[in-house]
C-alpha cells in the first residue's frame, strides 16, 4: 500500500481571492500569521526578492533565506481602482501602490483607512500584515 502524501496548501490563506494554494514559499503564510511580512534573499549572490522566491533567477541557486520587510519605503506610485475583476468587486474602490525600499520594491494595497487625498509620491510608508473580514491574510501599506 502506498502512503498518501500530505499537500502543503497554506498559501490558500493569502489574499482576497487565492489563485493558488501551493507554492514553494508557503512559509510566507506562517510569517503573516505571526505579524511579519517577509521576503527572500539569495545566500549565494545576495539578490533580494519580494514577493518571496524559493529559487534565484540570477545565479539559479536554491539557497534562499527569509528576511523581514521592516522600516519605511517611499511611495513610488499609486492608482485608485474603481472597477475590479471577479472576486474583488466588493473591495472597490481601493488604491494599489508601489513602495521602494532601496534594494527591492513591494507592490500592494494602501490600507483602507488612508484617504486618497493624503497620499503623496515620496511619502514614507510601511508594509504591515492584515487580516481580512473573511479571515484571509494579506499585507497593506500604512503611514509610517
Amino acid at each position: 500500500m502506498g502512503t498518501v502524501k500530505e499537500v502543503d496548501d497554506r498559501f490558500k490563506k493569502f489574499g482576497t481571492v487565492s489563485f493558488t494554494s501551493i507554492t514553494k514559499t508557503n512559509d510566507f503564510i506562517d510569517y503573516l500569521e505571526n505579524g511579519k511580512v517577509m521576503g527572500t534573499r539569495c545566500r549565494d549572490c545576495g539578490l533580494v526578492f519580494f514577493p518571496p522566491r524559493a529559487d534565484c533567477y540570477q545565479c539559479f541557486a536554491g539557497n534562499m533565506e527569509w528576511f523581514e520587510i521592516t522600516g519605511s519605503g517611499k511611495l513610488v506610485t499609486y492608482s485608485k481602482l474603481e472597477f475590479a475583476p471577479i472576486g474583488f468587486q466588493d473591495d472597490v474602490p481601493y488604491c494599489i501602490a508601489l513602495l521602494d525600499y532601496g534594494d527591492f520594491k513591494v507592490f500592494g494595497r494602501i490600507a483602507g483607512d488612508i484617504p486618497e487625498q493624503e497620499l503623496k509620491i515620496g511619502m514614507e510608508m510601511k508594509t504591515a500584515t492584515n487580516t481580512l473580514p473573511n479571515g484571509q491574510l494579506n499585507y497593506v501599506f500604512k503611514q509610517s
